[in-house]
């Protein structure tokens, strides 16, 4: 067997003012053929698990180009075009195949291209023709189209938010195609579209039991060999956005429809109780200052920048500054020139600086003081799971007693690690602010004493219901109270 494999992503905030071209891609993740490091990346599991499965089954297995870029806004046209073409390239040099197993994200849009990935994958199925495999792992938030489905013989998504499982679904990806290259399945795919767009933390009910449940029937069922619940991207401004239900059955379409509706309609009525209650930066600073045990997790939730935003929201940090906190550490706030500057007084100056809130209306102000630069850290990298992730040329600062990295590539706060190389010590903090949704819950959820979450001031459009979509579907929930009812009175 001769299979090729590649990654390309990246999730495409359609309302972020920061737009994407190759830099970006270079910055976080650039490996071309076989050049890929032992550990994996989010969407680059199917690359590392491949090398296992083709090494023990004695197959050859031709790797192309892996590239990932931290979400943002829009992808240059010509950026993703020159990536595109890079791995179909090496994908008609690497022919005759067997099977092309693919690393994406699901949510990335380029300008020009409003799916990327049905454009990437149409391309794929005709250079490689209608016999041979196309199977793809994608971040489920992310948006399934027709056009995909028309491609893939089948896809796998990441069960867990936080996306703790990347690899688990890599080898579920894998099992599922050597099944079917040696005979023994025929992959079909199932799709409901559940006609709305949340948030689905699966740390927390009702999601957690959700999860159990469909990793249950697939345990029980040898006729089910997947099922995903692709969340969606709610600022993802195109016409296929949001919730779907996917369910890989073995040649048993009709059964994974069935099965596909009734969950879909599970989760439909469900809808709204999946996130996390979130309070405004002012309760979030009384509670974290009233508590008795540290540290206390503040969650920037909506400034986060693995949802696109910029990361240099200043709304909390003002908040601790006005209310007098010392005791506290906030990791991160995104600001290049910043960091420049800091890099440029070295280690133990003391400079006056302003940082952060440069990016959009509502991430506050920008903070003016005079700093100390404690530590400066060139590449730093803090640990996701099993992999690393960069956030660039850092400084660690303090002003008017409060620990803050100034990070150079945006990141997500994804483990107390981020503080630890940059000196500071996580537990030795009565407050520490972070931003993240959900992926930090895992790594921080061990140290934290409480976790809040805080909704501060509006870099993202968080509420489907008044975003003002021009592409999107306007027949889902929350925009429309209930699209499924005139269909379940009939049913």
């Amino acid at each position: 067997m001769r299979i090729f494999t590649a990654a390309l992503a990246t999730e495409t905030n359609t309302f972020s003012p920061i737009c994407v071209d190759r830099r970006a891609f270079e910055a976080s993740l650039y490996a071309p053929p076989g050049q890929h490091p032992e550990t994996p990346t989010l969407c680059t599991a199917p690359i590392t698990v491949g090398r296992r499965v083709t090494r023990e089954k004695g197959w050859e297995l031709i790797e192309g180009t892996a590239t990932w870029a931290d979400p943002a806004g829009l992808v240059n046209r010509t950026t993703y075009e020159e990536l595109r073409d890079e791995i179909l390239g090496q994908l008609r040099a690497a022919m005759p195949v067997n099977a092309v197993v693919m690393g994406l994200h699901g949510a990335m849009v380029a300008a020009g291209y409003e799916d990327t990935e049905g454009d990437l994958l149409s391309r794929m199925r005709e250079i490689v023709g209608p016999d041979v495999l196309i199977c793809a792992e994608l971040d489920p938030h992310s948006h399934l189209t027709a056009k995909r489905v028309a491609a893939l013989d089948f896809a796998v998504y990441f069960k867990e938010f936080p996306h703790t499982d990347f690899v688990d679904r890599a080898e579920d990806l894998w099992r599922i195609a050597v099944d079917m290259l040696e005979g023994r399945a025929k992959p079909r795919m199932s799709v409901f579209d559940c006609r709305m767009i949340d948030v689905f933390p699966t740390s927390r009910e009702p999601m957690r039991s959700f999860v159990d449940k469909i990793m249950r029937i697939e345990k029980d069922d040898p006729e089910i060999l997947s099922i995903s619940v692709i969340h969606g991207f709610m600022v993802g401004d195109v016409p296929e956005m949001g919730t779907k239900l996917l369910v890989v059955t073995d040649n048993r379409p009709e059964k994974g429809a069935a099965l596909a509706r009734d969950l879909g309609l599970e989760l439909f009525s469900k809808r709204g109780t999946f996130m996390v209650p979130q309070i405004d930066e002012k309760d979030a600073v009384s509670r974290a200052m009233a508590a008795t045990a540290w540290p206390v997790v503040i969650a920037d939730v909506w400034d986060n920048p693995g949802g696109g935003t910029a990361g240099d929201a200043t709304v909390i940090l003002a908040e601790l500054m006005a209310r007098g906190v010392t005791s506290a550490a906030i990791g991160t706030i995104w600001d290049p020139m910043a960091v420049q500057i800091c890099f440029a007084a070295g280690e133990g100056a003391e400079i006056p600086l302003r940082f952060g809130a440069k990016s959009a209306p509502g991430t506050g102000n920008p903070i003016d003081g005079t700093v100390k630069v404690v530590r400066l850290v060139r590449d730093a990298e803090m640990q996701f799971g099993e992999s690393l992730a960069p956030f660039g040329d850092a400084a660690h600062i303090v002003l008017d007693g409060i620990d803050i990295i100034l990070n150079s590539t945006r990141a997500q706060s994804f483990d107390p690690s981020l503080f630890s190389v940059m000196g500071i010590d996580p537990t030795k903090q009565k407050i520490l602010v972070i931003k993240s949704t959900n992926h930090f819950f895992a790594s921080f959820s061990k140290i934290a004493a409480e976790i809040l979450y805080c909704s501060a001031g509006t870099p993202y459009p968080n509420n489907p219901a008044t975003t003002p979509y021009r592409r999107a579907p306007k027949t889902i929930w929350p925009i429309v109270a209930d699209p499924h009812g005139r269909e379940r009175g009939a049913a």
